[in-house]
């Protein structure tokens, strides 16, 4: 009892001080001339016919001078109508585009897919995206802000899910999410930046060629975003760091089954082992830990009355902090009400789904973007 006492307090401090981080990142306004910085968006795709035409949309929103920003699209072996799509949507418009067929080097389809695009890249800013988000209309206009007022070399933006059915699956979804979100931004708040997404993902292109791109983890399938990140950290500690603005966020929409939630939390599970950041990889032990007490204390209390004060106080505890720090960051992503409601039952459920993940991901391969890929 007092070795689950010491991990849930741990466990507490630690969220308590993403709370404390999260405050203490302010809000970004840009002060001056915002269009002055020119970007190479990079965005992969693989049939993404569906998802597509939202994200063409959004970039024909922008509010951003057309010479100053090119879209790079590269097709990672698509066999529906994406590249069509494409050609449609952007023929009449203004917007510098390409589509890159992708030329596959590695055991990583997407790591494969940016280097193929920054190797064509116009400008000195490569900013990523995924092909199933939506951008923000001043988007550039933050980042662009953004570099010229704190003259970074990696920027980190903020991702949101978009709802499209309201069901609970998307609630859970959302919850988790949102503690990423909170977690990555309370990080960078606390000066332990640890987490990063490359649906908005900013860095100088100069210095990605600098420290050789993704060498030293092509073998991972995933992890374009986050490996790529603790590089920059390590060489540039004080210039990577977290665009917390309103107008930068990038939102994407949660996944529509189960079986497909459960591989991509498997598959982002899966690189963890590599991390070389000893911070994130103790938040997610201790994360894993605390889930695991959480889920062996409900049972205990079902099961039993004995203890049962000590195990309704671990509960309680985990249960009150963690909604401190999703209240907070819903707040600032503008979460509707509805959705933050499933918090109860997201919250006694997540932990044992937690558990799950891990086992699964110990034991089995994951599926992604039509392929299989071991761990």
């Amino acid at each position: 009892m007092i070795l689950l006492l010491f991990i849930t307090s741990i466990y507490l401090i630690l969220i308590l001080s993403f709370v404390y981080g999260f405050n203490k990142i302010k809000n970004f306004e840009s002060n001056v001339n915002s269009s002055n910085e020119r970007f190479s968006v990079i965005i992969p795709f693989r049939n993404e016919g569906q998802n597509l035409p939202i994200l063409l949309q959004s970039l024909k929103e922008l509010s951003y001078s057309r010479d100053h920003f090119e879209c790079l699209f590269v097709d990672d072996d698509s066999s529906d109508d994406s590249v069509k799509i494409i050609h449609q949507e952007l023929q009449n418009d203004a917007i510098q585009y390409q589509i890159i067929n992708n030329q596959r080097t590695s055991l990583s389809p997407k790591k494969d897919a940016i280097l193929a695009a920054i190797n064509k890249a116009s400008y000195d800013w490569v900013i990523t995206t995924d092909a199933d988000c939506s951008v923000s209309q001043n988007w550039l206009k933050t980042f662009s802000g953004f570099i010229q007022s704190k003259e970074p070399k990696m920027i980190a933006g903020p991702v949101s899910y978009l709802s499209r059915t309201g069901s609970f699956l998307e609630s859970f979804q959302l919850l988790d999410f949102l503690s990423l979100q909170g977690s990555t931004v309370g990080g960078f708040g606390i000066g332990k930046p640890f987490l990063c997404n490359g649906a908005n993902l900013a860095y100088r292109k100069d210095v990605f060629h600098e420290l050789n791109g993704f060498d030293g983890n092509s073998n991972i399938a995933s992890g374009d975003d986050i490996f790529l990140f603790e590089k920059f950290l390590k060489k540039y500690p004080d210039q990577v760091q977290f665009l917390k603005s309103k107008s930068a966020i990038v939102t994407t929409f949660p996944l529509l089954s189960w079986k497909r939630v459960i591989h991509q939390r498997i598959r982002w599970a899966a690189k963890s082992s590599s991390y070389q950041l000893s911070f994130g990889k103790f938040v997610g032990v201790m994360v894993f830990l605390t889930n695991l007490i959480f889920s062996l204390s409900l049972l205990a209390l079902l099961w039993s009355d004995r203890n049962s004060l000590f195990y309704a106080i671990i509960l309680v505890s985990k249960f009150l902090v963690d909604f401190l720090l999703i209240k907070r960051t819903a707040v600032f992503y503008q979460s509707e009400k509805k959705k933050i409601r499933g918090y109860f039952l997201g919250s006694l459920l997540y932990p044992f789904f937690s558990v799950y993940i891990v086992i699964k991901t110990l034991t089995s391969n994951y599926h992604w973007k039509g392929r299989d890929f071991k761990k």
